[in-house]
């Protein structure tokens, strides 16, 4: 049996295919499955946070140079999420494509992002307490730490309409990301997809609720260490840490997580879905209605 080999990369229309199919597979994971996977990916991108955080808290270079050097090292969560596996609810948003398609239905996919919502979230939590047993945080004299309650105070200080945006903006590139991993035959291509835009949507600031989920409840821990205020302190005296609270964090959470869908599953997986398959679709329908016609003439 002869194998036919192809270094090329899958085109828009193989693409969109192959999210159908990913799609289903996705649906048709058992909960256990579905949740333990999400539980990964919810650790994967609280440690890229992590990264994130101890490589620009005490950078010297401008904003803009530090905003990239994190987004590029902030790319580690998605890349682990893709190569190693696991089930992201940012990602998953892509799903409905197969809703769109009829090869999905409207509750398997609401339960797909209930379970790795809540998956994400235990992974992130597990690996916030992890993070602070590991007393990493009192680095140069607590300023990493500082640091952290900055990042926290900073997101729980957004309007409703800040957050919302930025989440839509945010999401719009991880399932971007995640579409070009889709036209990718090989590791190597898959990671050089992601790292664009990953670094994009963290070096503009954009908003995303998994990694939320370990930045928030990491600030919300350290907020009550009185060396780590006392640095904060010193380095940001007008830092308003009033909103770092857990109606905070959860208001946080759903203004993003709203954006992250309407980002995700709208702006990418539907548009996506309304450029490929639908004219597909339409084109296909119109052959069969006219092969139809022709046969009825031809009795």
């Amino acid at each position: 049996m002869q194998h036919e080999y192809n270094f090329d990369d899958y085109t828009p229309s193989d693409m969109a295919k192959r999210v159908e199919q990913a799609s289903v597979r996705k649906a048709s994971l058992n909960w256990l499955s579905l949740l333990m996977l999400a539980v990964l990916a919810g650790a994967f991108i609280a440690l890229a946070a992590e990264f994130y955080t101890i490589v620009i808290f005490d950078s010297n270079i401008s904003a803009g140079f530090t905003r990239l050097i994190g987004g590029f090292c902030f790319s580690l969560g998605l890349i682990l999420v893709i190569v190693a596996g696991a089930e992201l609810f940012t990602g998953n948003n892509l799903i409905i494509m197969g809703f769109a398609s009829r090869v999905v239905s409207y509750k398997q996919v609401l339960r797909n992002w209930v379970f790795s919502f809540a998956g994400n979230l235990i992974g992130s939590i597990s690996v916030v307490f992890l993070m602070f047993l590991t007393n990493i945080w009192s680095m140069k004299n607590f300023m990493l730490g500082a640091k952290i309650v900055q990042i926290a105070a900073e997101k729980t200080n957004l309007t409703f309409i800040e957050a919302f945006s930025r989440g839509i903006l945010c999401n719009a590139l991880v399932c971007l990301a995640v579409w070009l991993c889709f036209s990718a035959r090989t590791v190597i291509s898959k990671i050089a997809a992601i790292i664009f835009p990953i670094t994009a949507f963290v070096a503009s600031g954009f908003e995303h609720n998994i990694a939320n989920m370990y930045f928030i409840p990491m600030g919300l821990l350290l907020k009550g260490n009185s060396n780590v205020m006392a640095a904060l302190k010193a380095a940001l005296p007008d830092l308003n840490t009033a909103n770092l609270t857990v109606f905070g964090f959860l208001g946080n959470i759903f203004a993003v997580t709203i954006g992250n869908i309407v980002g995700g599953a709208i702006m990418v997986g539907v548009v996506y879905w309304m450029i490929i398959i639908l004219p597909e679709r339409i084109k296909k329908h119109e052959e069969l209605a006219d092969n139809h016609l022709h046969d009825e003439k031809n009795k």
